[in-house]
Formats: C-alpha cells, structure tokens, sequence
C-alpha cells in the first residue's frame, strides 16, 4: 500500500484484556493505516504492551458499552485519515480485504460515503460459512465525520449520512475463549440484549424487508422477537443447524451452534422473563 493511501485511513480498536488476539488485528490494521489507535478500558493482561510494540497509539477510557466507546473515540481521538476504520480485538482482516482496503484507499470511490464488510466467524480455527451465519454485514468503514454508532446497549451498529458501497472480502472474527469465558461474556451480552428487547435504546437503523443489509437484520430479528418465548431459540437453532445445514461446519459447528443460537438465545429469554417476572 503506498503511503497517501495509507495515510489517508485511520484505524480504531477498542480493547479490555485481549492479548491473545490484539497482536493479529494490529498486524493486519497495518497493512492499510500508518494510523493505529488504541481504546482501553483498563487492560491487566500484555495488551498494552503488544499495541506499543505495533506501534498503536493507546488512550484509555472507562467502558460503559460499545456504543458510547465508539462514538467517544470518533469525537475525541485525533484521528489523522481521511476515513476511519473500526474493529473489535478479536477481529483482524483477511488477506482480501487488506488489499481491497487499499485500493479503495488509493482512489475512493466518488459518492460513496461508507463500506459495509461482511464478518467470517473463525471459531476455534474453522471458519463457520453455515447457518446463515456468514456473511453478516457490518458498516465498519466510512469518512472521517459521516458516521455514527446507534446508541443502543446491544446490537449497535454504525451508520452513515449518505451513500454506501460493499466490500465483499471478510473480517475475521476470531473466537478462541475457553467455555468459561464465553459463558461470562455471554451473560453479560444476554442482560444487554434483554434490556434493549424490553426496552429500546436509540435505534437510527430501521428494521426494513428490502433495505441495506444491517436493515434486514434488524427485520429479522425483530419477527424473531414476535415468536413464543424460549420456543424460538429452539426453532432458530433447528433453522440454522439443520435447514441451513451448520452441520456442515464439522465439530466446531456443532459446538458454535449449540453455544451461540441455542444457550445464548435461551439465556436471552430467560433474563426477558426475569425482568417481566421482576427477579431481575
């Protein structure tokens, strides 16, 4: 990538103990920014140490949920670029990507105001391409001062004034947490989400059939909601690991699948009946 393009993107990573993944996603944020910046919610890990030496610049901000990180970094952080990109520690980009970053960086597109990117799941080394679960768009890259992050407490998504464009090279989310983790983080995300079911932040993106591809997500999941309690994380487990044939992802598959649609939606739908039954 030659330095005006390179120069021309900045490149956001929020982080709380994430050194067995920040190393990669530095790395690969590398190869299209000279730009790095670092969000750190109080890391006790090597984390900081491994984005010094990538040569990040690192601020630290308490955390309060994702969307006001992310909208405190795109209001404070002196970001350089002309575009920002925005990533988790746990995701970096592919090869693809990486380059097809560049080349948007190199000559961008006229008109085009922001890039939703398709994120690939990589769970405990294999990719999961199944069960509807890729892609899954996200709006991850856009001009400096056109986007926003919704101010929701769970599934935010970013958005732009303007018009958009797709890259259809993935993000990699890479997922290595031992089973304690993941039912810690999950937890936490289940009372989130139940919160924003029963009572909704501020949500900018619409739930639309035929919109943009975060717009049908949110449609979908909004028909998801309409369906019985608990019986639904069922039905949507049955859909995704037998009708849209997650068996396919091999062992891995079938243990992403049975953590992340069936548990994590029962555990949503039991933290909605707490709260409806007021135990919560």
């Amino acid at each position: 990538m030659n330095d005006d393009a390179s120069a021309r993107l900045s490149v956001v990573v929020l982080t709380f103990n994430s050194e067995r993944t920040i190393g990669a996603t530095l790395a690969s944020a590398a190869r299209v920014s000279t730009d790095l910046h670092v969000v750190d919610s109080g890391s006790t890990d090597a984390t900081l140490d491994i984005a010094r030496g990538a040569g990040a610049k690192i601020v630290a901000h308490p955390f309060e949920n994702y969307a006001a990180s992310r909208n405190w970094a795109i209001d404070t952080l002196p970001l350089a670029g002309e575009w920002e990109l925005h990533l988790d520690a746990d995701e970096r980009l592919s090869d693809a990507l990486a380059e097809a970053i560049a080349a948007k960086m190199g000559a961008p597109d006229p008109g085009i105001e922001g890039y939703f990117v398709p994120r690939l799941t990589r769970f405990h080394g294999r990719d999961i391409r199944h069960g509807g679960m890729y892609p899954i768009w996200h709006m991850r890259l856009f001009r400096r001062g056109r986007g926003r992050c919704e101010a929701r407490r769970y599934d935010q998504h970013f958005y732009v004034a303007g018009a958009t464009g797709r890259i259809d090279a993935p993000m990699i989310d890479e997922v290595r947490m031992d089973y304690g983790e993941f039912l810690a983080r999950h937890r936490r995300w289940a009372g989130a989400e139940a919160e924003e079911v029963l009572s909704p932040g501020d949500g900018v993106i619409a739930a639309r059939a035929d919109g943009n591809p975060v717009e049908r997500q949110r449609h979908n999941r909004a028909n998801y909601y309409r369906a019985p309690i608990f019986l639904r994380a069922v039905a949507l487990y049955l859909y995704r690991y037998v009708c849209k044939a997650g068996f396919l992802d091999g062992a891995q598959g079938a243990v992403f699948f049975a953590l992340q649609t069936l548990l994590y939606r029962l555990m949503v739908d039991a933290e909605i009946a707490k709260r409806r039954l007021g135990l919560a």
